[in-house]
């Protein structure tokens, strides 16, 4: 009887192990549940809702940072295989010189919209305070800086782990980061769908390739990016910026576009115009601000955002 009841607990124990095994890693319900879990990271970046500082490798001595805003429309929507179901915009938001990536979060609010539209906003940092953008500025540019590669190398860390979009990344920036954006525009234009420029200007050497869709804010009382040109480029650099609409121009016709449209959108004291979408999706659009001084505008990052929503790339 003794010998019984021992092969009858030792039978159980198996079975008892086999439903554990199943659980785990078999088939059926079980995995299912697993599949659709969201894990804590994804390749080292974290997808709870919050802003998160992030490192990241660029192949030299050091590294760069940036922070990285998750909304809860990527915490909390459908996950398989451990990767969001739909992968999610990306708005890259880059400072203005001699400020960083928590001072451009605090001065954007893109936080607030992202949570609001569902989009990740990452913050990168420059190179000690500036971004080498062509034809300024500062440290970045003297030190030859590859602030293109690390951009590059950002955006592909976010679409790799499939929590951004590939065909929807745009570039943000505010006066030098502006300039950034541009740069971004004119050597990656494969890896951005768009970018949205406040007060700032084209100071590099440009051949995109393909259309880019462009949106350009600035006020025409700004003394440091002269709305009509001038100034001074850089401490080292006597040369004036080019006016806002070689900007303007150069964008529409490297789109194939049409001449601006006035009227299309008139807010917050700005006046705006508008190629209107061409055969492949891009379009430009320019809002002067009537008497804007070198500021982020009042609502301007929702307003850069309904632009990017509104044109993936084609």
């Amino acid at each position: 009887m003794r010998r019984i009841l021992l092969l009858a607990l030792a039978a159980t124990l198996v079975l008892a192990g086999c439903t554990e095994k199943t659980k785990e890693g078999g088939g059926g319900k079980g995995t299912k549940a697993a599949d659709d879990k969201r894990p804590a990271e994804v390749a080292g970046i974290p997808t709870a809702t919050g802003t998160h500082k992030q490192k990241l490798e660029v192949g030299t001595p050091g590294h760069r940072e940036y922070l990285l805003h998750v909304p809860p429309k990527l915490t909390k929507g459908k996950w398989r295989n451990g990767k969001p179901a739909k992968p999610l915009p990306l708005v890259l938001a880059l400072h203005g010189g001699l400020s960083n990536m928590n001072g451009f979060r605090a001065l954007t609010g893109f936080d607030k919209v992202s949570d609001d539209k569902g989009f990740l906003v990452a913050y990168p940092n420059g190179f000690m305070t500036t971004w080498n953008a062509g034809g300024c500025c500062g440290a970045a540019k003297l030190g030859d800086i590859k602030d293109v590669d690390f951009l590059s190398k950002l955006i592909d860390k976010l679409t790799d782990a499939g929590l951004a979009d590939p065909k929807r990344v745009y570039v943000s920036g505010f006066s030098n980061g502006a300039g950034m954006a541009y740069r971004m525009a004119c050597e990656r234009p494969d890896k951005v769908a768009g970018i949205g420029v406040v007060e700032g200007a084209l100071v590099t050497s440009c051949e995109p390739g393909r259309p880019v869709s462009a949106m350009i804010l600035h006020g025409t009382a700004d003394r440091s990016v002269p709305f009509n040109g001038g100034g001074r480029r850089d401490f080292n650099d006597s040369r004036g910026f080019p006016p806002v609409s070689y900007a303007v121009d150069f964008w529409r016709k490297a789109g194939r576009l049409p001449e601006m449209r006035q009227g299309v959108r008139a807010q917050g004291g700005a006046e705006c115009s508008s190629t209107g979408k061409g055969t492949r999706g891009a379009e430009v659009t320019f809002c002067k601000i009537l008497g804007g001084t070198h500021s982020w505008p009042a609502g301007a990052s929702r307003t850069l955002w309904d632009f990017f929503a509104a044109h993936p790339q084609g």
